[in-house]
């Protein structure tokens, strides 16, 4: 365990943290989407469970991230998975509606959680995967720090659209976005994307009107029945 003390695993160390802080933004908002419609007593086990289960997930991925990638339609099963849970996210807002705290299943957010993650993480753990260059245990500390920011900014991120709703929206139009961009990251399209830098933005605001429309009508049409009752 020599080599914890040189200045080479502190400093590679140090960029994972900062990668995982970077790239769990997109992760946080999605834990808290999936959780927001719990019990306040719930929402801290999903986020505690989801979250743990979300790091463990990512090493496992790391490890084989690179032969993930190398496999055709992955990625857009992936990308149109993420604007699946988008739009189930977005469609099953009860924007200040507080007498529907407590309809959501646990299980059902913290297993939304682990698939949103593993989709999302697919090229974030490359990243992370170069920065530990083989270190195993440089890999799984610099990942397990990074638990309780990714706690933190899912709490925060409840608590935020609580007070705000629209960031409920904006954070199904970032599902959305991430969405969009996996489809076209695809081993089968990089190619043809490279080449047309603009296929990329444009593929990931499709993906959010996408998820955002579609989200608002079936929001529409859940309040025009309830309505007629």
């Amino acid at each position: 365990m020599e080599f914890i003390s040189t200045p080479d695993f502190w400093i590679g160390l140090f960029k994972i943290v900062w990668i995982n802080i970077i790239l769990s933004g997109d992760n946080a908002v999605v834990i808290a989407l999936a959780a927001r419609s719990l019990p306040p007593a719930q929402q801290r086990k999903a986020i505690m469970f989801g979250s743990g289960a979300a790091v463990v997930l990512r090493i496992v991925l790391t490890v084989v991230a690179a032969k993930l990638l190398e496999l055709s339609f992955l990625q857009v099963i992936g990308g149109v998975l993420l604007l699946w849970i988008g739009y189930q996210l977005l469609s099953g807002n009860e924007e200040g509606d507080g007498e529907s705290k407590g309809t959501g299943s646990m299980m059902a957010a913290i297993r939304t959680i682990l698939i949103a993650d593993l989709v999302m993480s697919l090229d974030n753990v490359i990243a992370v995967a170069a920065t530990a260059q083989g270190n195993m245990v440089l890999l799984i500390l610099g990942l397990a720090i990074s638990i309780p920011l990714v706690i933190f900014g899912s709490t925060l991120m409840i608590k935020l659209m609580e007070r705000f709703p629209v960031i409920i929206t904006l954070g199904a139009a970032l599902i959305g976005w991430v969405g969009g961009e996996t489809v076209v990251n695809d081993r089968l399209l990089h190619g043809y994307t490279m080449a047309h830098p603009w296929l990329h933005y444009a593929a990931a605001a499709t993906g959010a009107v996408l998820v955002v429309g579609l989200g608002k009508l079936a929001q529409a049409r859940a309040s025009g029945k309830q309505a007629q009752v």
